[in-house]
């Protein structure tokens, strides 16, 4: 897709206060199994693990590692859709992480924070129209009914490329693309500040993840949101955001700008990614491989790296010290001892 949707924008208002500010966020599911002595020992799922970062208002961030590494859940807790176990969550001035998310779906920032789920077919309800499921938002959360709601509907579909005429059809008479953009319009009505995106584009075919794209790009533009972007294609990653910030088991292993680091990765493991991204003149001969799969993220070892054991260039300290978020220059960041060395 190089060269089809150009340079990202620049965000209008990166210099500004950070719309979003998380702050040590983790998130443990609690697995209980039997003991040997026929008790039951508490065991923790480490989702997320003391995750930091910012967003600033008008910025793309992609969202990138393995499945399993802890982006969907990264995700729902941004969105406010699940608790954290600790941490912080500051949507502008607005402490978040303290509002349960049961309660959340009436608070007055709900509009303000939206996403798009990877099958858009799926998230829509079969019996609405896409009328109907563009609608919905605008009614729970703004209370908009009959000629106002009908005006906010067709302008969210206006600006998301779908014919008025369609309105009336329901999922299964539309096409991927199609519903996809019902999806994004149904997250847009409200008029957001972030819409975060789940692999918006996952189940579409390359023409129209192109068009979708181009449609992404055109709305951050026009409405002057920040995105959150979660994907598994590198090369969108690169093209759509700003920065990046590179997951693994749980926790964040790099942050930087997108070109950066996919030109320059710190961290090994984000050097292993970017190997394994096709290119059109064939994979380089000294890609480096990850070997192995990744640890259970069931009670990890609080002291070892997660990468260890399957970094081709740990040594036994990372065995017995979790490496810390370092800055470096140029905006990088990275939880690696040996980064400089990469």
């Amino acid at each position: 897709m190089s060269g089809i949707i150009g340079n990202p924008p620049t965000p209008r208002e990166a210099e500004g206060p950070h719309l979003l500010d998380v702050a040590e966020l983790s998130k443990r599911f609690p697995l209980g199994r039997r003991s040997l002595f026929g008790g039951v020992a508490q065991s923790m799922v480490h989702a997320v693990d003391d995750v930091s970062f910012t967003l600033a208002r008008g910025e793309t961030l992609g969202l990138v590692g393995e499945s399993g590494c802890g982006k969907s859940t990264l995700v729902r807790l941004i969105t406010r859709l699940t608790d954290p176990t600790t941490g912080s969550i500051r949507f502008g001035t607005r402490e978040l992480a303290a509002v349960p998310a049961r309660r959340f779906a009436r608070d007055p920032d709900r509009p303000r924070i939206q996403i798009v789920f990877q099958d858009a077919g799926e998230s829509i309800n079969p019996r609405f129209t896409a009328a109907d499921a563009i609608a919905d938002p605008l009614r729970q959360m703004l209370g908009l009914s009959g000629e106002a709601l009908r005006a906010k509907v067709e302008e969210a579909a206006t600006l998301c490329g779908l014919p008025l005429e369609l309105l009336d059809r329901f999922p299964h008479q539309l096409s991927g693309g199609q519903r996809a953009r019902v999806g994004i319009a149904r997250a847009i009505g409200p008029r957001p500040d972030l819409l975060v995106l789940d692999e918006p584009t996952a189940a579409l075919d390359v023409s129209v993840q192109v068009t979708i794209l181009h449609l992404l790009v055109t709305l951050r533009e026009t409405l002057g949101i920040s995105y959150v972007f979660v994907s598994h294609d590198l090369n969108v990653v690169r093209l759509l955001c700003d920065r990046v910030v590179v997951m693994y088991l749980g926790r964040i292993v790099e942050v930087g700008p997108a070109r950066a680091v996919f030109d320059k990765p710190l961290h090994p493991y984000t050097r292993g990614l970017v190997a394994a991204v096709p290119r059109l003149d064939g994979v380089r001969a000294d890609a480096m491989r990850l070997a192995g799969d990744p640890k259970s993220p069931i009670d990890p070892d609080p002291h070892a790296c997660r990468f260890h054991g399957r970094c081709p260039v740990g040594t036994d300290r990372c065995g017995l010290e979790m490496p810390p978020l370092r800055r470096f220059a140029g905006g990088r960041e990275a939880a690696c001892h040996y980064a400089e060395a990469g």
